[in-house]
């Protein structure tokens, strides 16, 4: 199959985890066979930190503007089997639009944040990724999380096939290296600043830390503000680009992951760097949110904490304790949750599609949308 994609980014992974995702998941669908293509809009912050430059086997084209660039993206998706449109893509209504009315085999969107768009739409927000007329056009919606959120995709924006499409890891980029010294940490976190999630890094981090003055904390990330609570004891890296994530959870005796409020209020929602960090063989001790325990086995695979006297306690486990839960946790992702396995995952799916002309699904998408009207 040609697949030709319109997303946020994949040439910098800077306060973002869609371009990490992006990377090993085209690597593996080129090494099935298929041909990628991938537009993304070249904003300055991402050109200021672009940490990938080309899709070996495929194509990345970055463009400063959409009408300059559409005869081209026209061009590519008049021979394309497959037309995705992704969340937080900048022009993301104007993509869709030239997509659904394009003869592509499968119309595919992928919210890769399903969650924070179902969340703002509750709140009355306008979401300039997504089409007026809500993804009842599309042929199949991807949800980067399950659970209910695949419902409401359905009942408040009209999809009419959904599945889950979870984040996975590239075990070639993330796996155990020789520990660093500057990202030693007896507790670390890597992650983007985000308000909602700060309730949670105080929590199982922040007081920790106070309270473990004998240890080391270290936080990695972008956007953090001057006014974040740090202790003597908390160092800090400024943004890692991926080829960096190893050592530094290879350099972690325990890693945090911590998730976003409209996230773990959604549930089934797995985050790269969860999946990231067992690859490289951490223990992890993350937050609860419903269907984690079918991703790991809480107290096998990774340890659970709601307070901070939990998160202590885990910190104060024994290394032989720890490494057999980073262990177990390391096997089930390497069997699980690689960008392999959801290569393959994608590929059945996009097979799955019906194979009903495209001038029909037009037709029948446009009595669709007139009947919501």
């Amino acid at each position: 199959m040609k697949i030709v994609i319109f997303g946020l980014t994949i040439s910098s992974s800077w306060g973002n985890g869609h371009a990490t995702l992006w990377r090993g998941l085209c690597r593996e669908l080129i090494a099935l066979g298929h041909h990628v293509t991938f537009f993304e809009r070249d904003v300055p912050y991402y050109a200021h930190h672009r940490d990938y430059h080309e899709i070996v086997g495929g194509d990345l084209i970055l463009y400063h503007d959409w009408q300059q660039v559409l005869p081209l993206a026209k061009e590519h998706l008049s021979d394309a089997d497959i037309g995705m449109v992704t969340s937080y893509c900048p022009d993301g209504i104007a993509a869709s639009d030239l997509v659904l009315s394009s003869n592509v085999h499968g119309r595919v969107f992928y919210d890769l944040d399903t969650p924070v768009t179902l969340d703002q739409l509750q709140n009355g927000a306008s979401l300039d990724y997504l089409p007026p007329q809500g993804l009842g056009d599309f042929d199949l919606v991807l949800s980067y999380t399950g659970g209910r959120a695949l419902e409401e995709l359905k009942s408040r924006l009209h999809a009419q096939r959904t599945a889950p499409l979870y984040g996975s890891v590239d075990p070639t980029v993330h796996r155990r290296g020789a520990p660093v010294e500057r990202y030693r940490a007896d507790l670390s976190y890597l992650g983007t600043y985000a308000e909602d999630r700060q309730a949670t890094v105080e929590r199982l981090f922040i007081e920790p830390a106070r309270r473990l003055p004998q240890r080391r904390f270290l936080i990695g990330g972008a956007q953090y503000p001057q006014t974040f609570p740090w202790t003597v004891n908390i160092y800090f890296v400024a943004h890692l680009p991926p080829e960096e994530h190893p050592a530094f959870y290879s350099s972690s005796r325990l890693t945090l992951n911590a998730t976003r409020r409209a996230m773990a209020a959604m549930g089934y929602c797995p985050s790269g760097r969860l999946f990231e960090a067992a690859a490289c063989g951490t223990p992890i001790l993350s937050d609860w949110w419903e269907g984690l325990d079918s991703f790991y086995e809480p107290g096998q695979e990774l340890l659970i904490a709601a307070t901070t006297a939990e998160a202590v306690e885990a910190i104060e486990r024994s290394d032989a304790e720890l490494a057999r839960i980073a262990h177990a946790a390391y096997e089930r992702t390497l069997d699980q949750y690689t960008a392999a396995v959801r290569a393959a995952e994608l590929e059945r799916l996009l097979n799955s599609l019906d194979a009903e002309p495209a001038e029909s699904r037009s037709a029948a998408a446009a009595l669709t949308t007139k009947g919501r009207g």
